[in-house]
């Protein structure tokens, strides 16, 4: 039976146990590489969920401009929350033309989301950029 521990017996009987320098190399190695497949991914996934605060947070800005408009019978005047749920995201709105059925919301931050630009919703339900949603 081999063990990984080491145990050497001394002059005066006593033993000195531990282990061998290749032996914490290779637990070293190991280690490194666990890390280097477990941070990409962690990354991947701190970036979804920011992307999903941006996109409960266009969401509801939305809800709140339909309502608004069920009321007034314009965007124009309507007033949202500009924060996202998680407070990740600030949200603007545009009253817009028939391009983009009467107003476009904005999601934008400044955390790293792995988007390249911010996230966006119209009255039309057309969700920017794609790659994104």
């Amino acid at each position: 039976m081999t063990h990984f521990f080491y145990c050497r017996v001394g002059g005066d009987k006593q033993r000195q146990c531990g282990f061998t320098l290749i032996e914490l190399l290779i637990a070293v190695v190991i280690i490194g590489i666990i890390a280097g497949i477990a941070y990409p991914s962690y990354n991947r996934y701190v970036e979804r969920s920011l992307r999903t605060d941006a996109k409960a947070g266009l969401l509801q800005a939305a809800a709140e401009l339909e309502r608004c408009y069920s009321r007034r019978y314009t965007y124009a005047d309507c007033t949202i929350t500009t924060i996202s749920p998680d407070g990740n995201y600030t949200m603007a709105t545009v009253t817009g033309s028939s391009d983009d059925g009467g107003f476009l919301v904005t999601a934008t931050t400044t955390r790293q989301d792995g988007c390249a630009e911010d996230l966006s919703l119209n009255a039309r339900g057309e969700r920017l950029p794609e790659a994104c949603w």
